[in-house]
């Protein structure tokens, strides 16, 4: 029961960078025609704001959060240091996940024309970014 209540207050906290979190994602949209869908999530998989028209983007994020739980696993047992990002190519495209923050994830769908570093470019100033939102937002949170 208290884990619901942390989890809806979180919620209403997070909505309130929904906005700047769309803008964002529509802007590295623009600056990258091939992206197809683009969408923020919370680590847990939890959709936060997305561009993705004709993507199930709450499957996308419970995906994404599966996907980055094998990832972090990775990168400890390796002693990589924390999850960064992750890339899947498949024979229609790519699948991108960057770290948000410490409590968001940034996914991005391109096209197989994509250029790969300025996907790579992009998204991990927009990842920075989406990160700087959802834990100002988080801080908020806990000092209210």
């Amino acid at each position: 029961m208290r884990r619901a209540l942390r989890q809806r207050a979180e919620r209403r906290q997070l909505m309130t960078a929904e906005a700047e979190v769309l803008g964002e994602l529509r802007r590295l949209r623009a600056v990258l025609p091939q992206l197809t869908g683009a969408l923020a999530a919370t680590t847990d998989g939890l959709v936060l704001a997305e561009d993705a028209p004709g993507i199930e983007t709450e499957s996308m994020a419970a995906l994404t959060a599966a996907a980055l739980g094998v990832a972090l696993r990775l990168t400890e047992s390796t002693e990589q240091g924390p999850f960064r990002e992750q890339l899947v190519r498949g024979e229609r495209g790519y699948v991108a996940t960057y770290a948000a923050g410490s409590s968001a994830v940034l996914t991005l769908l391109a096209e197989p024309r994509t250029n790969v570093g300025r996907l790579h470019l992009e998204a991990r100033r927009s990842s920075a970014r989406i990160g700087e939102l959802v834990d100002d937002a988080l801080d908020r949170r806990s000092r209210s």
